[in-house]
C-alpha cells in the first residue's frame, strides 16, 4: 500500500485552520458578543481569517522549511497570547484590552489575588492551536532541501487574503455603517473586524491621538468652547453658595452599585447605614445617578469628577495623559483658600497618581506611607476601610481649614474577599462566587462609613463639612448576568437592564442643614464638579466642563456612557437598540437619534481636549483662547 504523502504547505494550512477555528470558538465561549442575525454570525466567522491568512502567509517568503516553521510557531504563540490576554481582561472588566492598557505595567504587581482569581488550569486550551502546530511540525515529514515558493503562488495567496479583508470590511460596513468612527465601542469593532484587526486599528487610533498633541494649536477649542457655552446650565440662585466655607470630603465608594441600596439579600440588610441616609434630613440622595467610567475604572471616576470631562475610550487618562494641563476642581478650590489633598492607602505610583496629582494641582497626597498598615489591618489591595477612615480622620485633624479631602476606599474591590472577623452577613447562594462575596464586602463598606461619620463627630469635624459619597464604577460585570438575574428575580439580564445596573449611589450630606431630599433626575459623575463648586459659591461659567449643576433647573436628564450608551428620563440606548425606559420595550430608533448624535459629539469633544492637551491654550480665569500658541509653549 502506498504511503500517504502530505501536500506541500500542509503545516501552513494546519496553522491557519487551527488558529481560525480556535478563535471562532473563543468568540462564542469566552466573550458575550450579542449576535442578532445570520449576517453578524457570518462576519464573526470570517473576521479572524482576514488577519490570520496575512500573518501566517509571510512565512512563504522564507526560503527554508525550518525558518518557515519557526516563524509559524512564533506567530501562533503571539496570537495565542494576544487572544488569551483579551480573555483574561474580559473576565475582569467585561471589555477588550487596548494598546494603552498594555503600558500600565506598573499596576500589575498590585493585582495579586484579582489576577489569580480569573486564571485557571484549563486555560491551557487557549493555546491548543499552538500545541497542534508543534505536533504537526514534529510528525509531518520534512521536505528535502531548499523549497522556495514561486512568486505566482505568493501573489495568488495574498490576493486571496486581501479579498477576504475587503469582503469582511464590506459586510461589516453594510451591517454597521461608519463602523470605524466608533473607536470607543470595542465590542462592536471585535464583532465586525475581529480581535486581531481590532488591535491593529487600536494602535492606529493611539498613534493618531499621540500626534494630535504635537499638531494642536488651540484653534480646536473654539468649536468646543462654543458648544460648552451654548449648553451651560444656569446656576440655581437658592443653592449657589448655600454651604460656602465648609470643608469638602469626597468619598469614592469602591465598586458600589445602587442595586444593594434599600435592598436585602436572603433577608439580610446589606447597607443599613446608607439606607438610613437615603431619607436623612441632612442628605440629598440621588437615586438615578450613574458612573461613566471606561477602562480606567476608579481612576476614570477621579478624572471625571475633577474635570467634568469623560475619560478616554482606550485606556486610563491617568497613564496616557498624566502630564497634560487641566483645570480641576482641586485647582479651583485651592485658588479659593482650600487645602486640597487625596487620601488613599496605596502606593503613590499606582495608576500614576503621583504624576497626575501634580497636573491636578493637588496640595498633598496621603499615600500608603501616611498610614500604619500591618498584616492585621489590611486585606486584598491594602488597608481595610474601617482603619483607613479612622486614621484618615486623625490626619484631617491636623489640616488647615477649609480643606478638600478626596478619599478612595479599597475593601469592596474584586475579588471581594474578607477575613473571618470582618464578615457580618453570610454569602449569597448563586452560581457566581463573585456576586456571593460582593454582598459581604458591601456590608463591610457600609459599616466603615458609619464608623467614619462617628469619628468625624467625635473629632469635631462633622458639623462644618459637606460629605459627598458616590460609587466609582460597577462591581458586578455582565459576566455574572445569570447570577444577577437570579438575585433580581428576572428571567435574563438584557442590554436595557445592564445599562440601568450601571447606577451607583450619590449622597450629598450636609450636617445640620435640614435640606435633605430624594433627587430623581438622571445624572452622572460628570455633573459633580459644577454641583460641588456652586454649592460653595465658586463660579464655573468660564470653565471647560461638559457636566451641569444637579441643582440647576436647566439640568438635562441625560447620562452619556463612555461606550456610547446613554440614559434619559424616558429612553435607554444600549446594544444599538433604543428602549422605552418606562416599559423596557424596544422603540423606534428615531426617538434616540438626537441623543445618539449628542453623545457622539460630547465624547469627541472631550477626547479632543485630552488628546490635544488643549487646555494649555485656554485661560480659565477669563474664558479666552490664548491666541499665540507658540508663546504658551515657550512659557
Amino acid at each position: 500500500m502506498k504511503s500517504f504523502k502530505w501536500p506541500k504547505h500542509s503545516i501552513l494550512a494546519i496553522a491557519i485552520f487551527a488558529t481560525w477555528l480556535k478563535t471562532v470558538i473563543v468568540y462564542h465561549t469566552s466573550f458575550e458578543l450579542d449576535i442578532e442575525n445570520a449576517m453578524q454570525e457570518l462576519i464573526l466567522i470570517i473576521n479572524p481569517l482576514s488577519f490570520i491568512l496575512f500573518a501566517y502567509g509571510i512565512s512563504l517568503f522564507f526560503k527554508t522549511e525550518k525558518l518557515r516553521n519557526r516563524y509559524l510557531i512564533t506567530v501562533s504563540a503571539f496570537l495565542a497570547i494576544v487572544l488569551f490576554a483579551n480573555v483574561g481582561f474580559y473576565r475582569f472588566y467585561n471589555d477588550f484590552i487596548t494598546f494603552a492598557v498594555l503600558f500600565q505595567t506598573s499596576n500589575f504587581g498590585d493585582l495579586g489575588n484579582s489576577v489569580a482569581d480569573i486564571i485557571s488550569f484549563t486555560d491551557i486550551l487557549y493555546f491548543a492551536d499552538l500545541i497542534v502546530l508543534l505536533i504537526a511540525i514534529k510528525f509531518i515529514p520534512k521536505s528535502e532541501g531548499i523549497t522556495p515558493v514561486r512568486i505566482e503562488m505568493r501573489r495568488a495567496y495574498f490576493v486571496l487574503s486581501m479579498a477576504i479583508v475587503f469582503l469582511n470590511l464590506g459586510l461589516s460596513e453594510t451591517e454597521r455603517p461608519q463602523l470605524l468612527t466608533r473607536a470607543f465601542d470595542r465590542e462592536l469593532l471585535v464583532k465586525n473586524i475581529g480581535t486581531y484587526n481590532y488591535h491593529l486599528y487600536d494602535i492606529y487610533v493611539q498613534s493618531k491621538s499621540s500626534a494630535q498633541r504635537a499638531l494642536a494649536d488651540g484653534s480646536e477649542l473654539v468649536e468646543v468652547d462654543n458648544y460648552v457655552q451654548a449648553n451651560q446650565a444656569a446656576v440655581n440662585p437658592e443653592m449657589f453658595g448655600k454651604y460656602k466655607g465648609r470643608n469638602v470630603i469626597l468619598v469614592s465608594l469602591e465598586s458600589l452599585q445602587s442595586f444593594v441600596i434599600n435592598n436585602e439579600m436572603n433577608g439580610e440588610v446589606v447597607t443599613p447605614f446608607l439606607n438610613s441616609l437615603t431619607n436623612d434630613k441632612d442628605t440629598y440622595y440621588f437615586n438615578d445617578f450613574y458612573h461613566q467610567t471606561g477602562l480606567g475604572k476608579t481612576s476614570d471616576s477621579e478624572f471625571i469628577v475633577e474635570n467634568s470631562l469623560f475619560g478616554l475610550g482606550r485606556g486610563a487618562v491617568f497613564f496616557t495623559h498624566g502630564g497634560n494641563t487641566y483645570n480641576t476642581m482641586s485647582e479651583k478650590l485651592g485658588e479659593n483658600g482650600y487645602f486640597t489633598n487625596v487620601m488613599h492607602s496605596n502606593n503613590s505610583s499606582f495608576w500614576n497618581r503621583n504624576e497626575i496629582y501634580e497636573s491636578f494641582n493637588i496640595d498633598k497626597f496621603y499615600d500608603i506611607e501616611s498610614y500604619e498598615v500591618t498584616d492585621e489591618n489590611s486585606v486584598n489591595w491594602g488597608l481595610k476601610d474601617i482603619p483607613f477612615f479612622e486614621q484618615s480622620v486623625d490626619l484631617m485633624k491636623e489640616m488647615d481649614q477649609p480643606f478638600y479631602s478626596k478619599m478612595i476606599t479599597l475593601t469592596n474591590h474584586y475579588p471581594f474577599t474578607l477575613e473571618e472577623e470582618d464578615i457580618m452577613i453570610p454569602e449569597y447562594n448563586s452560581n457566581s462566587g463573585t456576586l456571593n462575596r460582593y454582598f459581604q464586602t458591601v456590608r463591610y463598606l457600609d459599616e466603615s462609613i458609619k464608623t467614619f461619620f462617628d469619628k468625624l463627630k467625635e473629632e469635631g469635624l462633622y458639623d462644618n463639612s459637606i460629605i459627598v459619597m458616590y460609587g466609582d464604577h460597577y462591581g458586578i460585570s455582565e459576566n455574572h448576568n445569570k447570577a444577577m438575574s437570579m438575585y433580581l428575580g428576572k428571567e435574563e439580564i438584557t442590554a436595557y437592564d445592564s445599562a440601568l445596573l450601571q447606577s451607583v449611589p450619590l449622597f450629598i450630606h450636609v450636617p445640620g442643614s435640614g435640606d435633605g431630599q430624594v433627587m430623581d433626575e438622571a445624572a452622572g459623575q460628570i455633573d459633580l464638579r459644577p454641583t460641588i463648586m456652586h454649592l460653595l459659591g465658586i463660579e464655573t461659567s468660564n470653565d471647560m466642563q461638559l457636566g451641569a449643576d444637579l441643582f440647576s433647573e436647566e439640568h438635562e436628564d441625560l447620562v452619556i456612557f463612555r461606550d456610547g450608551r446613554f440614559i434619559t428620563d424616558d429612553l435607554v440606548y444600549a446594544g444599538e437598540v433604543c428602549y422605552d425606559r418606562n416599559t423596557g420595550e424596544q422603540t423606534e430608533i428615531e426617538a434616540c437619534q438626537p441623543y445618539i448624535e449628542r453623545s457622539s459629539i460630547e465624547l469627541e469633544y472631550s477626547d479632543q481636549i485630552i488628546n490635544g492637551d488643549l487646555l494649555r491654550f485656554y485661560d480659565e480665569a477669563t474664558g479666552n483662547l490664548l491666541q499665540d500658541a507658540l508663546e504658551v509653549e515657550e512659557k
